[in-house]
């Protein structure tokens, strides 16, 4: 292949690998003469709106949508596929959300679909239909195409009966595969089929007296003991979690999903559900859960970790696309202190998107991120020096942050540079809510004071060609800590940030004081050797 056009059978990104294992499946079929037609290609995405929708459900329809983008990119763009994301707001409600409010009201409504408890917040006409949109406006602001579908309305709209039906004819064999999965207690009242009460509107979780699959119908005893027959169409029954999960993928021909690795350990079961009701079940891709700044799982009823609402409060979405895209398969925390880094490292692959060959553009992050056809944005200057800016400056508002840009960057405009006047609001807001309550300034040895007025000295005396070379003044940096003699170089650095802006890292102090100045870093140093950090804390 020519090095301006990629060879994407080689491509090695993990979107790319999965992609091929659809092709493979539909290979398969194409042997075993299975005729799709006009079908498309069906990737899923299930969620569960048992509260607000966090990152890590964003994550799952993302990572889906790259590996769509490699699927489309594989067959050329001539094999026809849609994304379906399906919400089990018809499971019922088992405990009451910490983060959502009028809980005394909602608890009154425990073991109801979430399609039937109403809205805590007023603005809809249920909890799971409140959840439901929440999730859509969010899918929406990113320009996903996508099919939502309800589980309420797959299950009353008749989308499920045919399973249903397929799957009373083999309660038997259903049963055959759920019971070995089960405690001996819970084996002796289990049903793959879960009743809605008639009396109390309640999801029951209550053995079977008799199942009729010719008239497609269930008896059990009602939570007031009296015996009751219903269809299990309609919207009058829903399966129990592991077969809904089989029984959705046969329903919906689902060629490709995605979980997390709470649900590995029922891969086969899903599996098994799914072939019996006659459908041979989709790829399946595994994925680490998010872990809040403790270590624990993020869970939506919780509420812990990062919301949607609060990354993009503090940057960008495509910050937060390279956060989902990285190491799919690792454990990583999910919390604000991740926010810098994702932050420049997605202007970092952008920038050297530009520069490398096609083949290797295809293992690029911002090739998924923006469908295989990144910007060419550019910004001169990080987020993490913008965060060091507004600290060592007190900024308050963007005009003062682009007031150091333009000394660092002559004509810079936020017209020119929209990326970067975003990143400025963004770098104001994260500090303030950050940065700014987490500083803890030091005292300096006597050999860090001698050396910050050493370099403040030095910084003063910097010729006007030198005030905007970074290169020139991270070297001028460097040969004061080497003139006082520090062993590790590292350590003047730190003791530069600790004692100055109170904090133990930043970007190359170099590039700081090109886009700071060096006539207020040494004013920044006197101030911090005075006790005056008032000023800029």
């Amino acid at each position: 292949m020519s090095a301006n056009i990629p060879d994407y059978n080689k491509a090695k990104a993990w979107p790319f690998e999965q992609a091929r294992q659809v092709q493979h499946r539909l290979a398969i079929e194409k042997k075993r003469g299975i005729e799709r037609g006009d079908r498309p290609v069906v990737f899923e995405t299930g969620y569960g709106p048992s509260g607000l929708p966090h990152i890590g459900t964003f994550g799952e329809v993302v990572r889906t949508i790259m590996v769509m983008d490699a699927f489309r990119a594989l067959t050329d763009d001539k094999v026809p596929m849609k994304l379906i994301c399906v919400s089990d707001d018809m499971d019922g409600m088992r405990k009451v959300p910490g983060n959502v409010p009028n809980q005394d009201m909602l608890a009154e409504h425990l073991g109801k679909p979430l399609t039937a408890v109403p809205d805590p917040f007023g603005t809809h006409d249920s909890f799971g239909d409140h959840n439901n949109h929440k999730l859509c406006d969010f899918l929406d602001g990113f320009g996903f195409e996508y099919e939502f579908k309800s589980a309420t309305q797959l299950y009353k709209n008749g989308d499920y009966d045919s399973m249903l039906l397929t799957a009373l004819e083999k309660f038997d064999e259903i049963m055959g595969v759920m019971l070995p999965t089960l405690g001996e207690e819970r084996r002796a009242t289990y049903s793959p089929f879960l009743p809605i009460s008639p009396t109390s509107g309640k999801v029951l979780y209550v053995p079977m007296k008799s199942v009729n699959a010719k008239d497609g119908t269930i008896t059990f005893d009602d939570e007031d003991g009296s015996e009751v027959t219903l269809k299990v169409t309609g919207g009058n029954t829903k399966l129990q979690w592991k077969p809904d999960f089989g029984m959705r993928w046969a329903a919906l021909d689902v060629d490709f999903e995605m979980f997390g690795k709470d649900h590995q350990a029922n891969m086969k079961v899903y599996s098994n559900i799914c072939r019996i009701l006659g459908k041979q079940p989709p790829v399946q891709y595994v994925y680490e859960l998010f872990l809040d700044d403790k270590g624990e799982k993020i869970s939506k009823t919780k509420g812990n970790g990062i919301s949607i609402d609060q990354w993009l409060s503090y940057a960008t979405p495509e910050s937060l696309a390279l956060y989902m895209y990285t190491k799919p398969r690792t454990a990583k925390r999910l919390f604000f202190d991740v926010i810098p880094k994702a932050v420049d490292e997605y202007f970092q692959h952008l920038a050297a998107f530009q520069k490398q060959d096609a083949d290797v553009r295809l293992n690029n992050p911002v090739w998924f991120i923006h469908h295989g056809r990144p910007p060419q944005d550019s910004v001169p200057v990080s987020f993490a020096l913008l965060l060091n800016l507004v600290s060592a400056s007190n900024a308050s508002d963007k005009d003062i942050l682009w007031g150091f840009i333009k000394r660092y960057a002559p004509g810079a405009s936020a017209e020119d540079y929209p990326q970067l006047d975003n990143l400025a609001g963004y770098a104001i807001r994260y500090y303030e809510d950050f940065v700014k309550p987490a500083k803890k300034y030091r005292e300096p040895t006597e050999q860090e004071g001698a050396a910050l007025l050493d370099l403040a000295s030095r910084l003063r005396s910097v010729s006007e060609a030198e005030k905007t070379d970074s290169e020139a003044l991270q070297t001028l940096i460097f040969s004061v800590g080497k003139d006082h003699e520090f062993e590790n170089l590292r350590n003047w650095f730190k003791a530069i940030y600790e004692v100055c802006l109170g904090q133990s890292q930043g970007p190359r102090f170099g590039s700081f004081v090109a886009i700071y100045g060096p006539e207020e870093t040494a004013e920044l140093i006197d101030n911090a050797l005075t006790g005056k950090r008032d000023r800029q804390a």
